[in-house]
């Protein structure tokens, strides 16, 4: 059984120069406990895409169904089954992140005894334990960044969307970040659907990938699949980079071609 279905889902925003097709019917499947890698060059449509699977804005044509809940009919069952973790994240920097966990907990009407409850149990599942009381304006890129996640788990959602998690991030943020994604999967069984632009973070962690262009699918499959069904072009980047540096002066050991 699918947690994500749609069949022709689409979306066409109205402008003062006319139509704008952003998704022109997107098909897709996702299994549960499954990380799908969702792929595009800019404006393929895969935010709006997103934000569609999420409630936050509504299809114009076509049909979807989230953890057995239909988009159009039943848009709070929806919500109450999804996390969604935007780009530009949405933390609070005038408060700490206790304060930001505790107000995430009670607008999903715990009450203050379980907002804490699970405020606590959240930073100690994102190794946030030790920054409970820093105002968030002071988190690194990566703290920040794992904070924005906690907040999107807090009501233990079947699927958790996350949109270009960790652009910006170092490579170790980004490394601790690809480990947090691969526990949501194999400890919590949390369906990840993900958007990157990075090919190898996809190739890393990606049970499964589907490639859109110009708002509808052109590929899906495998990382392993599709890189041998286009040889050596999904995973380009990669390879192995080679720069020359050649010295301009007089030829010599020392202004040798060196590979970095």
């Amino acid at each position: 059984m699918a947690i994500i279905s749609t069949a022709g889902l689409a979306h066409t925003f109205r402008t003062k120069r006319g139509p704008v097709e952003a998704v022109r019917g997107i098909d897709l499947t996702v299994r549960p406990g499954e990380i799908l890698g969702f792929l595009g060059p800019n404006g393929a449509g895969k935010t709006t895409t997103l934000r569609m699977l999420t409630t936050l804005l509504p299809p114009t044509g076509g049909a979807a169904t989230v953890a057995g809940c239909d988009l159009a009919t039943d848009p709070g069952g929806v919500r109450r089954a999804t996390g969604y973790v935007a780009q530009s994240g949405g933390v609070d920097p005038q408060v700490t992140v206790r304060e930001e966990l505790v107000t995430q907990g009670r607008l999903y009407r715990l009450t203050k005894t379980q907002a804490v409850e699970r405020a606590q149990e959240l930073a100690r599942d994102l190794d946030l334990a030790e920054l409970l009381d820093r105002r968030t304006a002071a988190l690194s890129g990566g703290q920040r960044r794992r904070l924005d996640i906690a907040m999107g788990l807090t009501h233990r959602p079947q699927v958790l969307f996350l949109d270009e998690p960790t652009t910006g991030l170092d490579p170790g943020s980004r490394a601790d970040l690809w480990d947090l994604v691969r526990r949501l999967r194999d400890e919590y069984g949390t369906t990840v659907f993900l958007t990157t632009h990075y090919l190898d973070e996809a190739d890393a962690l990606a049970d499964r990938l589907v490639i859109v262009d110009k708002g509808v699918v052109v590929t899906e499959g495998t990382p392993g699949a599709l890189k041998l069904e286009y040889g050596g072009s999904i995973d380009a980047t990669l390879q192995d980079t080679f720069l020359a540096i050649t010295g301009r002066g007089p030829a010599s050991a020392d202004s040798a071609p060196v590979a970095v």
